[in-house]
């Protein structure tokens, strides 16, 4: 068994010759080369535009709903009601609400799909709906798609051996695997939608939202599809997570007043809030979408993804790979920092996270982190764990389009370490051209994106 290592193990001082200073130059020498080899072979990179998209979310079962309630500071957390918490430390979580599957998928689908394969299925549903795009069998295998999910069906899998234990193996489903793996959601989206082209599942804990979209813009840049559905989705407010997240003293147990317990950046933050949700993006080539005249709604013009080999669940204290996660989204977009206009931040209100996420903002940002303005929707969402990058990237898009920035809501005691321009507890008009989107998860996965304003890139919206 290897020696579990200390926070002391870590400091700048004693960074052992793996660490994340060594290693990051070598990536950026890569990524480099690999633009070289590109350039000098005439390859050209293609664009990937965003033409729909569809979230279901604790605010809202769709897009408008969600949106209309994050810029107004609503918080969608409340009472657990999925199970019986009254023993646990936490009773509360971002419960999605009034959620009906079996009004789309009919009662005998719905029954063989986890919670989080119904919620992405449907919320891709109202992304195809927005962009309009309709795949023939002719073009099945050009257009693919790309779901991320932290955990997958975890739900399935306690009821399943529930009654495995009470009623012995007979009993259990024979649906139960299908159901469970973490792939069935992109399996389930590829079926009811016709989609044959490249089908995957990012499991990378709270970052795979976001990488999902950024590996699917990557296929549709290399040229191996036309188009694809990326996004995120998660179904997992169940005994056993909620059980796991609280004796690991991930989650707050500000029982008597849930709706202010996720607290981003505020000195008095003691954890994150468990959500739910799922949220699709419709990805195609610029080339894709102008062909059949779509309208496009922002861009991927940046995407980059590290790690931080450093521990399976705390962040890198010093924020380096964070930080050089950033500063690659920014190289791949071809932006400086001054570029960016705003940061939807990964601000899940635990003291680790937020303090590592501010310190690597300003190792990128330098004195202009303090004029850029970074905000956590997960004030108001709660952490939607594998699908949070998902939705996240949907409210970056809202803001680009709408020229608003959501607030961070329930900021009250400034906390010296997280000294930037959170905008505390209501929201901010501005022109916003290019946003960033940070996501971190537990295995020291970081992703960035950037996304553009279709007017920035000379596009028609």
């Amino acid at each position: 068994m290897l020696p579990q290592k200390s926070s002391a193990d870590h400091s700048p001082e004693r960074d052992p010759p793996h660490s994340a200073s060594l290693i990051l130059p070598w990536r950026v020498i890569l990524r480099r080369s690999y633009r070289r080899h590109i350039k000098e072979a005439g390859v050209e990179r293609k664009r990937v535009v965003i033409t729909g998209m569809g979230c279901i979310s604790p605010l809202g079962n769709d897009v408008p709903t969600t949106w209309e309630k994050l810029v107004a500071g609503e918080s969608g957390v409340g009472p657990i009601t999925q199970f019986d918490a009254s023993e646990f430390k936490t009773r509360f979580a971002a419960e999605v609400k009034g959620f009906d599957p079996d009004a789309f998928l009919g009662r005998k689908d719905s029954r063989r799909m986890d919670r989080f394969a119904q919620l992405a299925v449907v919320a891709t549903h109202e992304a195809l709906e927005q962009s309009g795009l309709k795949v023939p069998e002719s073009d099945s295998y050009r257009v693919g798609a790309i779901i991320g999910s932290g955990i997958g069906g975890v739900g399935t899998l306690l009821s399943e051996a529930e009654k495995f234990l009470e009623r012995g193996p007979r009993w259990v489903s024979p649906f139960m695997v299908p159901m469970m793996l973490p792939d069935t959601a992109a399996g389930q989206v590829a079926i009811h939608f016709g989609l044959r082209g490249p089908n995957l599942a990012v499991v990378t804990a709270c970052a795979s939202g976001s990488n999902a979209i950024g590996e699917a813009a990557e296929i549709i840049r290399r040229g191996a599809a036309d188009a694809m559905i990326a996004g995120g989705a998660e179904g997992s407010i169940v005994a056993v997570a909620v059980a796991g997240f609280n004796v690991m003293d991930a989650i707050s147990t500000r029982n008597d007043d849930p709706q202010r317990a996720s607290r981003p950046f505020d000195l008095n933050r003691d954890g994150f809030v468990v959500g739910e949700g799922a949220a699709s993006l419709v990805l195609e080539s610029l080339e894709h979408a102008r062909a059949r005249g779509a309208a496009i709604i922002a861009e991927v013009v940046g995407y980059a993804a590290t790690n931080d080999a450093f521990h399976i669940t705390a962040p890198a204290e010093n924020g380096v790979p964070a930080a050089e996660c950033m500063r690659l989204a920014l190289q791949d977009a071809g932006l400086k920092p001054s570029q960016i206009d705003y940061i939807n931040a990964h601000g899940t209100s635990t003291q680790l996270n937020d303090t590592s996420e501010t310190s690597a903002i300003k190792s990128v940002f330098g004195e202009e982190a303090y004029d850029t303005p970074v905000s956590s929707t997960k004030s108001m969402t709660g952490h939607l764990l594998g699908a949070a990058g998902a939705l996240e990237a949907v409210v970056c898009i809202k803001a680009l389009q709408d020229g608003v920035m959501p607030p961070t809501i329930n900021y009250e005691v400034p906390d010296p370490a997280c000294d930037l321009d959170y905008v505390p507890n209501h929201k901010r008009k501005a022109k916003l051209n290019y946003v960033m989107s940070n996501s971190f998860g537990f295995g020291g996965h970081n992703a960035c994106l950037v996304l553009g304003h279709p007017a920035s890139a000379g596009l028609t919206s």
